[in-house]
């Protein structure tokens, strides 16, 4: 595998309506994969590279050994700079030494640092409507980074390189929360599953699932791509919003008045957060989640700094950068709602925006090509250029 793998590679060979009817939420599930088909992703070049030039402070970039997390000032030193005081640097030697004890090297969101990871982080947004974060995973020992624990979002772990063992101990609280009303307790007894990760491998993991993972004395190189599913308390909070528009809602509560008055409000309440209730209150809170969800950061350089924020020729291709994004039809228009702004345009304009919704990059030229004899080449740049005027598309 040479391009970025869609969802329906990491769970191959499934189908990706099985995996959401049967295994996400309920179950982990490893799916083998042939070696070197991750590799591409993240290479060890590419890793050396970002440590020597990113200013990576903690708790971004961290080690973690034996279920401690390792001092960060025996692997760093302060340096000054000219105008930003003191910042942390790699030191080589106590690095790589720390590696070789058996530390584990991670390094969070390197979505943002990684252009092939980021490219994998927008595909699976759009594919699981959620916000998707990558942290990386890098150990050689035989130890562990961390004890058995549970993790508050499912993720897919993809192998990158090398191998590494875990051991899964099952549920104790279903569905659990990083906030919630009580902790899951640790499971007791022997782990109901324990394998070793193989170079190419991917493994579902829903949240609350214990789990620990150790490194078997060889290289081992993974990406951990966690997300959020939303809840029936991210709808409640969200519908709180909602209610704010109503006066009712926003009026003090009659905390001195009679308990006759108290029981009244009440009842009110009761009636218009009911009538709110409706059975398509969960499609319109998950459209507006989509909706909401924030851009990814590409900036499009030098072209979006520039009066024609695209480049001159048709080439090139465009990315929208707004993976959940929504498209509504409506009588003569077509509503964009991407990164919580609403763009409307006339309705010849769908097809250019369906096109750039899977959020993968696609040229000028393809996007003239489609809406033609519709709209011309002129009106097709200018819909482009209004869409990277609002920060929801950039060139590749």
């Amino acid at each position: 595998m040479t391009g970025i793998p869609t969802l329906a590679d990491l769970v191959a060979p499934i189908e990706v309506s099985q995996f959401f009817a049967a295994v996400q939420g309920r179950t982990h599930r490893r799916f083998a994969g042939q070696a070197g088909r991750f590799a591409h992703l993240l290479p060890w070049t590419d890793l050396n590279r970002a440590l020597r030039q990113h200013r990576l402070d903690f708790p971004r970039l961290r080690l973690a050994q034996d279920g401690d997390v390792v001092p960060v000032h025996t692997y760093t030193e302060m340096v000054d700079t000219r105008r930003n005081g003191q910042v942390p640097r790699l030191l080589n030697a106590p690095l790589t030494e720390r590696l070789r004890a058996g530390a584990t090297l991670v390094v969070d969101s390197v979505q943002e640092m990684f252009d092939p990871v980021g490219d994998l982080a927008a595909g699976l947004e759009h594919d699981l409507r959620e916000k998707v974060q990558v942290n990386l995973y890098a150990g050689w020992g035989t130890t562990h980074g961390f004890d058995v624990h549970w993790d508050d979002h499912d993720a897919f772990i993809i192998q990158i390189a090398g191998r590494k063992r875990w051991r899964m101990h099952g549920v104790s609280r279903p569905f659990p929360l990083q906030r919630d009303t009580e902790l899951p307790t640790r499971p007791e007894g022997e782990p109901i599953d324990d394998f070793v990760m193989e170079d190419g491998d991917v493994l579902y993991l829903p949240r609350g699932h214990w789990h620990d993972v150790s490194a078997i004395g060889e290289q081992s190189l993974h990406l951990t791509i966690g997300f959020n599913r939303a809840t029936g308390v991210d709808l409640v909070a969200w519908l709180a919003d909602q209610l704010r528009v109503d006066e009712l809602f926003r009026e003090d509560l009659p905390r001195f008045a009679a308990a006759e008055e108290r029981a009244e409000r009440a009842k009110a309440l009761r009636e218009k957060l009911v009538a709110r209730l409706t059975d398509d209150v969960v499609d319109r809170f998950l459209t507006d989640r989509d909706a909401q969800a924030p851009a990814h950061s590409r900036l499009g350089l030098p072209f979006t700094a520039t009066p024609g924020l695209l480049p001159e020729g048709d080439e090139e291709e465009v990315l929208l950068v707004a993976p959940r994004a929504v498209l509504e039809r409506g009588e003569g228009t077509v509503a964009l709602s991407a990164a919580g702004k609403r763009l409307v345009f006339a309705a010849p304009a769908g097809p250019v925006l369906e096109a750039l919704l899977p959020a993968q990059p696609v040229s000028v030229k393809a996007l003239v090509e489609l809406a033609a004899p519709t709209l011309d080449r002129g009106t097709v740049r200018a819909l482009l250029g209004e869409l990277v005027n609002h920060g929801v598309l950039s060139p590749r």
